[in-house]
C-alpha cells in the first residue's frame, strides 16, 4: 500500500508538467499559422512557461515528487529514443576533409566554450551545456547532456533560454552574412550546417540561398547531429570517473556505473538504427515520442527554476553564449574555405 501511494504521488506534479507542455505546443502551433514559421520551439516555451508558472505561484510539496520525476527520468526516457533517430550512414555522404572538419569543430567548440564559461566564472557544468548545445544541436544537446552531469534546473533553464534566442538571430543572420563573405550557394549551406542548432533553422537559414545549400547544409548538421552520442558518452564517463574519485565507496565494477542505461539505450538504437535494423517505420514516431517526452521534461525542469537565479546569471551567460557562438562561426568558416578549396 505504502507503494502505491508513493505511485500516486506523482499524479499532481506528472499532470501539472503535461499541462504546461500542452500549452506550450498548443503556443508553437499557434506561431505556425500565424507567422508561417516557428520561432521559439515547444522545447524553449516549455521550459520558459514552466519558470513563469514556478514565479507567479509556488507548487506546493505534494507536486514536488512527480515534478521531480518528470524532470529527470522523463527526460532520461526522451534521451533514450532519441538514439533511434540518428544514423552514422550519414557520414559516408560527407566525405573525408569535411567529416573530419565537423568533428574537430564541434571538440576545439567543446573545449573552448568550457574554457571561456570558466573564465566568466560560470558553474562548470552550466558551461558544459552552453559549450555541448552551441557545438551540436542547442536545446537536444542541452537536454542530452544534463542528466548525465548532473546539472541542476537554474542552469539548464538559463542555457536553454538564452542558446534558444540567439540561435534564432544567426537563423537570420546566416544569409546575409553568407552572401557578404562571397560564399557559394554549398559553401554557405555547409556554414548553415556547421553553426545552425537544429536541423529545421538549417533549412530556414539555408533555405534563401538555394536546393544546393538546403541539401549541404542538411547533410553537414546530421553528420554533427551525430556527434552527440560520442560526446554525451564521454561526459558520462567523466562523470563517473568523478564520483568515484570523490567516494571511494562507490562500486568501480558494472557498465552502468560508468555509462547510465538511457545512454546504453540511447548508443543501442543509434547502432541498430545505422546498420539498418530499426525500420524507417519506426523512426518517425520514435522521433515524435522523444520530442515530446523532452518537451514534457523541459515544463516539469522549468517548474523548478528560480527565475532570480536565471536573472542573476544573465549577462555572464549571454557573454558566454556569444563568443561561443562566434567561435563556432570562426570555425565554421574556416572548415568551408578548407573544403571549397581541397
Amino acid at each position: 500500500m505504502k507503494q502505491k501511494r508513493l505511485n500516486y504521488g506523482y499524479v499532481p506534479g506528472v499532470v501539472l508538467s503535461l499541462v504546461v507542455a500542452v500549452v506550450s505546443l498548443l503556443v508553437e502551433q499557434a506561431e505556425r499559422l500565424l507567422t508561417g514559421t516557428v520561432w521559439l520551439e515547444g522545447l524553449v516555451l516549455a521550459i520558459l512557461l514552466g519558470t513563469i508558472v514556478r514565479t507567479v505561484w509556488m507548487p506546493s510539496a505534494r507536486y514536488h515528487s512527480g515534478i521531480h520525476f518528470t524532470a529527470h527520468r522523463v527526460l532520461e526516457w526522451a534521451v533514450a529514443l532519441m538514439g533511434g533517430t540518428i544514423s552514422a550512414g550519414v557520414v559516408l555522404r560527407a566525405g573525408p576533409v569535411l567529416l573530419f572538419g565537423i568533428v574537430l569543430t564541434v571538440c576545439v567548440t567543446i573545449l573552448a566554450g568550457i574554457a571561456i564559461g570558466r573564465a566568466l566564472k560560470l558553474p562548470t557544468k552550466m558551461a558544459i551545456l552552453i559549450a555541448c548545445g552551441n557545438a551540436i544541436c542547442g536545446n537536444s544537446a542541452i537536454a542530452a547532456i544534463a542528466p548525465v552531469i548532473d546539472a541542476d534546473s537554474d542552469d539548464v533553464a538559463t542555457s536553454v533560454a538564452f542558446t534558444a534566442v540567439l540561435g534564432i538571430i544567426v537563423v537570420i543572420a546566416l544569409p546575409i552574412i553568407a552572401h557578404g563573405l562571397g560564399l557559394t550557394a554549398e559553401g554557405g549551406g555547409m556554414l548553415a550546417g556547421l553553426t545552425v542548432y537544429a536541423v529545421p533553422q538549417v533549412l530556414a537559414a539555408a533555405g534563401p540561398m538555394g536546393p544546393a545549400a538546403v541539401q549541404m547544409g542538411t547533410v553537414v548538421k546530421l553528420v554533427r547531429v551525430l556527434m552527440l552520442g560520442p560526446v554525451v558518452a564521454g561526459f558520462s564517463l567523466l562523470h563517473a570517473r568523478t564520483e568515484l574519485a570523490r567516494d571511494a565507496s562507490i562500486c568501480r565494477f558494472g557498465i552502468t556505473r560508468f555509462l547510465p542505461p538511457f545512454i546504453l539505450a540511447f548508443m543501442a538504437l543509434m547502432a541498430l538504427r545505422s546498420v539498418g535494423l530499426l525500420p524507417d517505420a519506426v523512426v518517425v514516431p520514435l522521433h515524435v515520442t522523444s520530442n515530446v517526452l523532452t518537451i514534457v521534461a523541459m515544463a516539469g525542469l522549468g517548474l523548478t527554476v528560480d527565475l532570480r537565479g536565471v536573472c542573476a546569471a544573465g549577462m555572464k551567460t549571454i557573454a558566454c553564449v556569444t563568443l561561443s557562438l562566434f567561435l563556432l562561426g570562426a570555425a565554421g568558416l574556416c572548415v568551408v574555405r578548407l573544403c571549397c578549396h581541397a
